[in-house]
């Protein structure tokens, strides 16, 4: 597993989907020697306007101004930045919820007996700096939540998943090659543009978590 350095997020003067789209800077990736020449640290309220800037380029999504400050904020989100010389080059963005909250189109990934006093977490956001591509980052933020997860005080979270658009094929292949398993299609899930598009909902089980029993 790698090694990398955790940074106290620093601290500010004042007091929905993991669908990346093509950065606007050079499409040459930036080749790191390996993931600990990286460091990961929280997201602060000073950090706002760059995420804002880099979701804006990141994905389709238009979020609105009080999720940024929500997740730069609130602790309520694991919201997590990768930082390579003094500026974040990814990001990953996932809450922690009650089963007997979730949406109805989402109570299906655990059985109904075991989520009656369940956690599960659901990934917001996981985007990566278009230059700092193929280079594990993706890979160390998702660990990183992992690992969060599977620690002795978050045993109730028997699942983590996510929503996805069926065209976004890159992401797609990194989650199923992380062994996140394909759970149902959304028809009409997102508004992007006012145009409908269809998602995918994909689960990882943890803690001993597993899918309903089906013939």
């Amino acid at each position: 597993m790698a090694q990398f350095t955790w940074h106290q997020p620093k601290h500010s003067h004042n007091g929905h989907a993991s669908d990346s789209t093509a950065a606007r800077s050079s499409d040459f990736p930036i080749r790191l020697c390996s993931t600990t020449d990286v460091q990961l640290r929280f997201l602060c309220p000073d950090d706002l306007e760059e995420v804002r800037t880099l979701c804006l380029d990141w994905f389709p999504i238009d979020y609105p101004l009080s999720w940024y400050q929500d997740i730069t904020s609130s602790e309520r989100f694991f919201a997590l930045a990768c930082v390579y010389n003094f500026a974040i080059i990814g990001l990953i963005v996932a809450e922690i919820k009650p089963y007997t909250i979730l949406n109805y189109e989402d109570r299906g990934i655990l059985p109904e007996s075991m989520g009656r006093n369940s956690e599960v977490g659901y990934i917001l956001s996981l985007g990566v700096h278009k230059k700092h591509r193929r280079n594990g980052i993706g890979s160390l933020l998702l660990d990183s939540l992992i690992n969060h997860l599977t620690t002795a005080e978050r045993h109730k979270v028997k699942a983590i998943f996510l929503h996805v658009l069926t065209t976004n094929q890159a992401a797609i292949h990194f989650y199923e090659a992380r062994g996140f398993i394909l759970h149902s299609f959304l028809p009409f899930y997102y508004s992007i543009r006012g145009k409908s598009k269809d998602g995918f909902t994909y689960v990882s089980y943890l803690n001993g978590g597993h899918p309903p029993w089906t013939l």
